[in-house]
């Protein structure tokens, strides 16, 4: 079995800066966007992204499958027996390592534009690297009013309309893919809640910054943290993040 130690740690954010390199050149050279079997849309951007991803990954632990958003045929016969493994979302620059009781015990969130890296292991803190420098996070708790909510103001669906409502006083702020984890980890946002399909490479990594550094990410079936893996889907159900537990997020989530 593979340690979660320094040396993993910073291996894999030396792979995220580099997959973020890779990225930006995409990006300043134009690029073409295909459509995916799933009607998704795929770029040069994530395949390049993807490729420099693997091939450091496989360099850093040939033993271990990874689970890629570019890669995500793998059947559920196959990935029901791994003990531990990796998951990438190759475009949000994060990649989590994955242990066999389906937590995330290794979590890197990258930012190409900004280079900023969020990054924790699990039973040690949560951190922001910018440049060369790591600051620890720490949620806001007690979260107090007005809430500062990660919700788009645009597309939301009627379910979130009510939810938000049951909210209180609230103050809505756009922020995209798995940085919203990581603006609550470090307290800029208090609570994200998510109605509506995502995959287990959108959370993952963002759910272990988010829990070295005091917060949650909740199932709202079961009230319980997302564990990998653990089904043959890759779909998440619908969940809320939050930096300040204490939050009554059942009263917000029932109808």
């Amino acid at each position: 079995m593979i340690k979660l130690t320094t040396d993993l740690r910073e291996t894999a954010i030396a792979i995220a800066q580099e997959a973020g390199q890779a990225i930006m050149q995409v990006y300043a050279d134009g690029f073409d966007v295909q459509i995916k079997d799933d009607n998704s849309p795929v770029t040069a951007a994530d395949l390049a992204a993807n490729q420099v991803i693997e091939l450091g990954l496989r360099q850093l632990t040939p033993d271990l499958p990874i689970l890629s958003e570019e890669s995500a045929q793998v059947g559920w016969e196959q990935r029901r027996h791994w003990g531990a493994y990796w998951l990438v979302d190759p475009l949000d620059g994060t990649r989590e390592f994955v242990k066999r009781n389906g937590r995330a015990g290794l979590g890197v969130v990258l930012a190409p534009v900004t280079g900023i890296v969020w990054h924790a292991m699990r039973g040690e803190l949560a951190y922001r690297r910018q440049g060369l420098h790591d600051t620890v996070l720490r949620t806001r708790t007690p979260a107090t009013a007005p809430l500062r909510v990660a919700a788009s103001r645009s597309h939301r669906s009627p379910e979130t309309e009510a939810l938000l409502a049951r909210m209180g006083r609230i103050e809505t702020i756009a922020q995209g893919s798995s940085l919203k984890f990581c603006r609550i980890a470090e307290g800029g946002l208090d609570v994200y809640p998510r109605l509506g399909p995502t995959s287990e490479w959108d959370t993952a990594a963002g759910q272990c910054v988010l829990h070295a550094a005091g917060g949650a990410v909740l199932s709202a079936a079961t009230g319980k943290p997302f564990r990998y893996n653990r089904r043959e889907t890759l779909l998440n159900g619908d969940f809320i993040a939050l930096g300040d537990t204490s939050l009554p997020w059942r009263d917000w989530l029932s109808d």
